[in-house]
């Protein structure tokens, strides 16, 4: 029933959603025949649905590139993450990482679900790692050894100024941007963009996730994580925890709002970034998380359910943006939406609202230069077309029908 009331309130969505399921039954069929390249497919499937879809697009050698690099970080961050694992044992992992890709036999037992299946079984990423060209393997390396360095850094040393917390997304994102203009570079396909550039497209995605997944750091076990910068937070509550608890809901609503406002500083390197790129499918690649990046913005600022549960874009919004995404025009006209909706949930008596409302008319402003939003689709539906009910619940049923008679085949 869930499904079916979102549907109905949503109907735009259900093309979109159709697409993409096509898709991700397609990607399943394309899973490689060696046991190791399978693995890593199939794993990157369970870690990260929506990348894997995305990843599909590219030129066979450059996704295979790619599918390790994300999956050797993923790895790597599955060590920073687990809290379980004692300092003086995590850190010298972290700082030897980038040696451990080339050894077939390394694994180390941590993480949990399907990240523990991912350490546990590293030896297929190694071995997959290893059949890579030269120069995609040392900007594995390179990036591995960098960010490693950079996340032993602060196992020590907690983010108490906006520096740190700038320098702390570097290491564990801008890393991740760096590395990816080399990985296009390597193919022959993109010329290596600026590493401020590059930078600032990790940082933007980075800042999003930490101020999504508040509750889910704030709460970890045994300890907890702490990613937003004392320097702001202090300015509302005593201990960043307090920022969870109701009698402090208008406090956490402002440090959020400041949180969003100082992640928007990217949104023009990032907008610079993907203007520069030539290969269609890298583009989409790389275009398709800023614009969920921004959106999730939207949804988060001034929403107190971020410090309550999970707060992300519907489903059936994800689809129309992997969907819409195909050129500038389309990021000019999804950052110009999502900044309208971000803008209009501005409250006056908010303490960042002459910085935030700059930050916005500064995109809104790059928006419009564009000369583009006239040749696309809204994300801001501002008077849906008006679907019979019936014809809706037909067409889910129709949708069911047929996705039960190609999985009936597969079999």
């Amino acid at each position: 029933m869930g499904i079916l009331r979102a549907i109905l309130k949503h109907p735009e969505d259900i093309y979109p959603l159709l697409k993409l399921k096509v898709a991700a039954r397609y990607a399943e069929k394309q899973i490689p025949s060696q046991p190791h390249w399978a693995f890593c497919y199939i794993m990157l499937h369970k870690v990260s649905r929506s990348f894997s879809l995305v990843i599909k697009q590219l030129p066979v050698e450059l996704r295979d590139a790619i599918c390790i690099f994300y999956l050797v970080l993923r790895a790597l961050d599955t060590v920073e993450d687990d809290t379980s694992v004692a300092t003086e044992v995590k850190v010298p992992i972290l700082m030897s990482f980038h040696r451990h890709v080339y050894d077939r036999e390394w694994h180390f037992s941590c993480g949990t679900k399907d990240y523990k299946v991912l350490m546990d079984q590293f030896h297929h990423v190694s071995t997959a790692f290893l059949e890579l060209g030269k120069h995609y393997k040392e900007a594995i390396e390179d990036i591995t050894m960098r960010m490693g360095a950079g996340m032993a850094k602060f196992i020590y040393k907690e983010v108490e100024t906006v520096d740190d917390y700038d320098e702390y997304c570097h290491h564990v994102a801008g890393l991740v941007g760096l590395g990816l203009s080399k990985l296009f570079h390597a193919s022959g396909k993109e010329d290596v963009a600026s590493d401020s550039l590059c930078n600032s497209m990790g940082l933007f995605l980075q800042k999003t996730n930490i101020i999504r997944d508040y509750l889910e750091d704030i709460n970890e076990v045994p300890k907890c994580r702490m990613f937003w910068p004392r320097q702001i937070w202090s300015k509302y509550v005593d201990k960043l925890e307090d920022l969870k608890y109701e009698e402090n809901s208008v406090e956490a609503i402002q440090c959020l709002n400041e949180m969003v406002t100082n992640s928007l500083s990217h949104v023009e390197d990032c907008l610079t970034f993907l203007s520069t790129l030539r290969d269609p499918a890298i583009f989409r690649f790389c275009a398709i998380p800023q614009v969920m990046a921004i959106g999730t913005l939207a949804k988060c600022y001034n929403n107190i359910e971020v410090f309550r549960g999970v707060v992300k874009m519907r489903r059936g919004l994800t689809a129309q943006v992997i969907d819409r995404t195909r050129n500038m025009a389309d990021v000019y006209g999804a950052f110009f939406d999502f900044s309208c909706i971000l803008k209009s949930k501005v409250e006056y008596k908010d303490p960042q609202v002459a910085k935030t409302l700059k930050r916005l008319e500064v995109i809104l402003r790059t928006c419009k230069n564009s000369g583009t939003l006239n040749k696309r689709k809204s994300f801001v539906i501002k008077s849906g077309p008006n679907y019979n009910s019936t014809f809706v619940v037909v067409l889910v049923v129709l949708v069911a029908i047929l996705l039960g008679y190609q999985s009936g085949n597969r079999t």
